[in-house]
């Protein structure tokens, strides 16, 4: 026997809301669309306050500590004034003759 799975209880506007929010997502929602995107977000209090919790989901930084598996970016290292005139006559003096494209034709 086939296993049965429950029917969901979705209202109009929360219906509407998920149609609104795949074509936002897509980015082919019309002006028109995306107005009646934020009247029913302002309206339905439900869909408000899962907005609001996704908005801060995203908004904090997780709690968990770095997994081994993925590496962290290294500390971006200041340059003194002593970097930036050695980089300067770095640049300088080290010239390469490549032509541009544009200027051969």
């Amino acid at each position: 026997m086939k296993q049965r799975r429950y029917l969901e209880r979705r209202t109009f506007n929360q219906d509407r809301f998920d149609i609104l929010i795949k074509r936002q997502q897509r980015g082919v929602a019309t002006f028109n669309e995306l107005t009646e995107l934020d009247a029913i977000v302002n309206r339905d209090p439900d869909i408000r306050e899962s907005v609001l919790e996704e908005m801060q989901a995203i908004n904090d930084p997780p709690d968990e500590p770095n997994p081994e598996g993925i590496a962290q970016t290294p500390a971006v290292k200041t340059q003194t004034w002593l970097d930036k005139i050695a980089s300067f006559f770095k640049r300088l003096f080290t010239h390469t003759d490549v032509p541009a494209s544009a200027l051969i034709a």
